[in-house]
């Protein structure tokens, strides 16, 4: 089952479009979940301003209504169901996504989220959820037909690794494996300088083709291009978004601090990500 969080914004409804066609994909079915304040949901008919309690459940439950709707008229074979729940949305969804396959958010909303911080939902998600977070920024486009991974050699990059491996398959979509690095401080120039830059970036291709080793076996009908580049991953990753119909990172890195759930880089990339961006946990 996949997860979609709505609030009523535009930036939800292009993220249940998107999970439409994902669920088609997958051949599994939609949840459309809406959060806000327990108070309305609580409140008696004959309390004190019931009215707008009454009027913050009917456009709730009109909102649910209308991404059920789009769900329908976008692909009617998909199984839909839609759920009206009550607390912080970040919390919420977290409690959720326990089973579920994937989370789908826009990045950033209305409604249920007014109030917060611009990107706060997905920021407040991605890396603390048991299934990948996919946060969709733009738009439904005309598939490209390739899915991008960054590779870091980190327990997260290998789960993410896992996630796109699986989703080029089920696409039919090939796959490019990015692996970025920052080139070793040498003191000076000269042919001994150029060989320890040379080991190092040896170094850096020996890590992408050890971290992809035996995934060719498990999907063989997935094409895999290699790129390894010298540059900042969130550079790097954000330009191989642009032509990429989803790119996939873990939740966190090696250069990360021990104990933070979300990395620099997917919290960069949640921001600047061409495309669709899947944010793979640590399990």
């Amino acid at each position: 089952m996949i997860l979609v969080g709505v609030d009523g914004s535009r930036a939800g409804l292009e993220a249940v479009s998107w999970a439409v066609r994902e669920a088609g994909v997958r051949g599994t079915g939609l949840r459309i979940v809406h959060v806000m304040p327990a108070w309305p949901l609580e409140m008696s008919e004959d309390a004190p301003h019931a009215d707008v309690g009454r009027w913050m459940r009917d456009g709730a439950a009109s909102m649910l209504a209308e991404a059920v709707k789009r769900v329908r008229e976008e692909d009617g074979r998909v199984p839909v169901e839609s759920r009206l729940l009550p607390g912080d949305p970040r919390l919420v969804l977290i409690e959720a996504t326990a089973d579920a396959e994937l989370l789908v958010v826009g990045s950033h909303g209305l409604g249920g989220f007014r109030g917060m911080l611009l990107g706060s939902v997905p920021l407040g998600v991605a890396g603390r959820t048991t299934c990948p977070v996919a946060v969709i920024r733009h738009p439904p486009a005309p598939p490209y037909g390739e899915v991008v991974v960054g590779v870091d050699g980190s327990p997260a990059g290998a789960h993410a690794l896992g996630f796109a491996f699986a989703e080029a398959s089920l696409r039919g979509a090939g796959l490019r494996a990015v692996h970025a690095w920052h080139p070793p401080v040498i003191g000076g120039w000269g042919p001994s300088a150029l060989a320890v830059a040379e080991e190092a970036a040896e170094g850096e291709r020996r890590l992408l083709a050890e971290a992809l080793a035996g995934w060719g076996e498990r999907y063989p009908d997935v094409k895999v291009t290699e790129q390894v580049e010298c540059g900042h991953p969130v550079d790097v990753l954000k330009n191989a978004s642009a032509q990429a119909d989803l790119l996939v990172v873990g939740s966190r890195g090696r250069g990360d601090l021990t104990g933070l759930l979300l990395g620099s880089v997917s919290h960069s990339l949640l921001h600047q990500a061409a495309c669709p961006l899947v944010v793979s946990p640590v399990r």
